[in-house]
This record gives C-alpha cells, structure tokens and sequence, in this order.
C-alpha cells in the first residue's frame, strides 16, 4: 500500500493509518452504477478501498451524461454497459483497487452469490424493488449495506446494520405501489442531491469498512437541496413484527416475490408484471410523463411512446413494453417510467 498516496488521508483522525490498511483489506459491492453507484465507487476507489464489485444491467445513454460522473461521451459511443465503464475508470484512478465488472440483473436468483462476501453493500439503484431485495439479502446474511435515493432535488440516506439496526422493511414495511413515485424520468434530477446522498452513503461505508460503526448517524435522513429542507429521524428500535429483520421472512428472495417478466414471442416486446397488483391512477401518471413523451389513456390503459419505444400501462401496473426483446432493458424502462 502506497501511504504517501493516501497521506492527506491517514491524517484525519477518523482515518488514520490503521484505518487506512482496513480500507485497502475491505470488499465493497455496489448495486447499480448509474448516479449514484458511479460516485460510490469513484469515491471508494480514491480512498482506497480494496476491491470493488460493480453490478449493473444497464448500457450508457447519452441522457446519463450530465449526472453519472464516472462515463464520458465516449462510453456512449461505444455502447458499453455501465460496470465495465466503471470498472475501467476505477483502475485508471488506482491501480492498487481491484475492480470488478458484472453486467447482470440483480434478482433473487444471484443476489445471495454476489454480496455474500461484501463487508458493505451500498445501493445505487433506482427502484423499491431492488431495494427491498438487497434489504432482504443483507439481513438474512448479516451484511451492512448503505441505502440511499435521489430524484429531482430530494434525497433521503440510511444506513442498516442486520440484528443491530431497523431494517428497511421496519422503515417501509410495504413497497409503494407501482406508479405513485416520481423517477429521475418523469421528474428529472439534479447532480447536487446525487453527490449529496453519495456523500452521506461513501462516508457511513467508511465508518463500517475502518471499524467505527458508533460513528453512524443512526437515521433516516432526508434533504431537499432546492426548498433548502433537511430532516432527520432518528431510529431506535427494530419494528416488532419487521417481516425480515424479525420474522426471517425473506419475501423478496422468494421467486415469486418480484417482477414476472415474459419475452412475448415474434411482437418484439416484453410483458412486466409486478409481484403485487395495484391500482394505477392514469391520471397522475401521465401527468409524471407529460415531459417524456407522447401520452394518451383511458381507463383501461396508457400508452406513452418515447424513442423506439412504446410502453402499454394496464391499471394492474402490468406493463407490456414494445420495441425490445431483452427482460433487462425491460426492466430499466419499467424502474425508470413507473417505478417500483
């Protein structure tokens, strides 16, 4: 370990030299490396964190650019997938950081494998879905893992220590309802509140991976950057009936917990059907969608084209999306129109 490289560093006391080689031993995944998962693992690298995993599914889009720190004009040019973009930068900031690529969706099927050897999981994802599974994944294999969201100018940020702190079912012990919360899509996003969460999220990471975990702020924290708003509630006890981090009821490792997706043959489209039904207002969410595209409905269904795409809204939050025939580009259309 090069200490001259991480001198300023090893200088602050909540670092210092001990801090610093348990950072450089450390292994931090990051699921998703879109906003927020780029700066995760640009901040991580350049302190040293050991070895990086970085899981997406997702290709860069020209639209990313003004946000996701790590990816050039470049990148998009060559199509690459996000986790090998990342991947690529990391080893050009610090040679000394192993960093690893997957380009995978994250379900229930892989996400045990690939977090089970993770001293902290942090999440850059950008759906409840995803959210929830990681919750129950952490908790089931006692992982830390940093949860944090960002759209528009709001954020929020907490951090779950499994059998030690609420879980983020204790905090939201149902997923919200598909179409009823805004998305960097429909309500668009600023790059101050993605470094801000980032910021909160990489600086709780640090406090586990060096051993300080008294030093966690131990809320949820929310902030908006533009109404000048900040709040913190501070969490105490585990909700007595958490179906997770109480019950070991893992409903979203359960195959029948998620998403149901089906490549509907010869139609160039893929049906989505979320793993519990709900009632979308259309109105309200074409009113989300106005800025994104052309939007019409009726009460039995929306449509929204936007780009080589044509998205089909069901009032059951089903969802049959044309122009493609990959589950994962799918369900990146899905996570970033409507949501959970």
């Amino acid at each position: 370990m090069n200490l001259e490289r991480y001198s300023r560093q090893i200088l602050f006391p909540g670092i210092g030299k001990e801090g610093q080689r348990r950072l450089s031993h450390s292994h931090a995944v990051i699921i998703g490396c879109g906003a927020l998962g780029a700066m995760h693992a640009e901040m991580l690298a350049r302190a040293g964190v050991g070895s990086l995993r970085l899981i997406d599914r997702d290709f860069i889009e020209e639209s990313n650019l003004h946000r996701q720190i790590m990816f050039e004009e470049r990148d998009v040019a060559d199509r690459l997938p996000k986790a090998v973009a990342a991947a690529a930068r990391v080893s050009r900031i610090n040679s000394e950081v192993q960093a690893e690529a997957i380009v995978k969706d994250v379900n229930y099927s892989n996400i045990e494998e690939l977090i089970r050897d993770a001293d902290v999981v942090l999440d850059g994802t950008d759906n409840f879905e995803a959210r929830f599974l990681i919750n129950d994944a952490a908790v089931k294999l006692d992982k830390p893992w940093v949860y944090g969201a960002a759209v528009s100018s709001y954020g929020v940020q907490m951090t779950i220590r499994p059998r030690a702190t609420p879980c983020l079912r204790c905090i939201f012990p149902d997923m919200p309802a598909p179409g009823t919360s805004p998305t960097c899509d429909t309500a668009g996003v600023i790059l101050p509140i993605i470094a801000t969460v980032a910021s909160y999220q990489v600086s709780e990471a640090l406090k586990i991976l060096t051993g300080q975990p008294e030093k966690l702020h131990g809320s949820l924290i929310q902030f908006d950057l533009w109404q000048n708003t900040f709040t913190r509630l501070k969490l105490r006890e585990r909700a007595k009936d958490c179906p997770a981090c109480q019950q070991q009821r893992y409903d979203f490792l359960n195959a029948r917990g998620g998403q149901l997706v089906t490549t509907l043959c010869g139609r160039n489209a893929v049906q989505i059907s979320p793993s519990t039904a709900a009632l979308i207002d259309f109105a309200k969410l074409a009113e989300q969608m106005r800025d994104v595209g052309e939007v019409s409905y009726n009460r039995f269904l929306l449509k929204l084209k936007t780009g080589e795409h044509e998205i089909t809204v069901f009032p059951d939050a089903r969802c049959i999306i044309k122009g493609t025939d990959d589950p994962n580009v799918a369900r990146s259309i899905y996570a970033r129109y409507i949501g959970a």
